[in-house]
């Protein structure tokens, strides 16, 4: 890629995050992880505690990119069929159609997504691996760009059912919103005295361009040592005595595919270790099963970043000749 299409990218997406921040104040790198993900083509989980402005990111986000944008409240009783369409017979014609669920989008924002049964929540499954639905034996394509933003509280277990492991990483990246420094909240309560500043958003692109972007992404270099030193971080979770389940060569693509885009967001064609060491908490933390304190929402977070303090960083890397 040359250094002209990285920076197409860099201020395409510096254009965007922008519009965030009038919204979400001082959580630069929650925004900035959470285009890259955007970028790599993958969906982002929000775990945080209720009123930190985890379903405003979202929206935010699917206003500044300009894609059409569902939310789905995921409640105890919502069916499947509730997400992903129902066929309805139709004493007219004597034949059955087919009425889209909310999930035929570009974004989706499943709120709360742990309120909902495992039934339900298995059923964004396909439509998150696969970017398609199948209902009554039909398979019907997704939007492109498709991407899932998920939320979660995560100091509520009444009448929730905590994601599996296998949903889990179907989540590029996990993140957490984290409540705002005092003069940032002030911040908040000056831009909202007379309106919301989200409604001031106006789009920067168009899902085509996004899906352009996504494709330039694949470009970016990554030197074989880099490489090596993903796969070195992975399989270092896969050897400590406190991991039960460590992650998985899933996990490994999708450290490089994040690490990837935050280079491109910098404006490189190449990635550094720091793009990786960026990347390696939000990427693996939910995909490793701690055996003490799992709980904790932080314990993998935690085995990921001593995992990285102790794995020797490549010295010689950099972009391609």
């Amino acid at each position: 890629m040359t250094t002209t299409g990285t920076n197409r990218i860099s201020m395409r997406i510096e254009d965007a995050a922008e519009r965030v921040r009038e919204v979400i104040i001082g959580k630069e790198e929650v925004i900035r992880l959470v285009f890259a993900s955007f970028l790599a083509g993958g969906h982002v989980l929000i775990e945080d505690v209720p009123g930190v402005g985890k379903t405003t990111l979202a929206k935010a986000v699917a206003k500044a990119i300009g894609c059409s944008f569902n939310r789905i409240q995921f409640t105890p009783d919502l069916l499947p069929s509730d997400v992903t369409g129902i066929s309805i017979y139709s004493q007219k014609t004597g034949e059955f159609s087919f009425r889209p669920g909310p999930v035929f989008a570009n974004v989706i924002l499943a709120d709360e997504i742990n309120r909902a049964t495992p039934k339900t929540q298995s059923a964004l499954l396909e439509c998150m691996e696969e970017l398609q639905v199948t209902v009554d034996g039909s398979t019907l394509m997704l939007p492109k760009p498709f991407l899932v933003i998920a939320t979660q509280n995560n100091i509520e277990h009444g009448s929730t059912y905590p994601l599996p492991e296998a949903q889990l990483d179907r989540f590029l990246i996990r993140v957490s919103v984290g409540y705002p420094a005092k003069e940032d909240e002030v911040a908040v309560l000056n831009r909202q005295i007379l309106s919301h500043p989200i409604n001031e958003i106006s789009p920067v692109m168009s899902p085509e361009e996004l899906a352009s972007l996504q494709d330039e992404v694949k470009n970016i270099y990554i030197d074989d040592s880099l490489k090596d030193y993903i796969v070195d971080i992975v399989t270092a979770t896969r050897n400590r005595r406190d991991v039960l389940l460590g992650a998985s060569p899933r996990g490994s693509l999708a450290l490089m595919r994040v690490s990837r885009a935050l280079a491109a967001i910098s404006g490189r064609d190449y990635v550094l270790p720091d793009d990786i060491k960026l990347a390696a908490v939000p990427t693996l933390g939910h995909r490793i099963l701690v055996s003490h304190d799992t709980w904790q929402t932080d314990a993998g977070n935690q085995v990921i970043k001593e995992v990285l303090a102790s794995i020797p960083v490549p010295v010689n890397y950099g972009r391609k000749q």
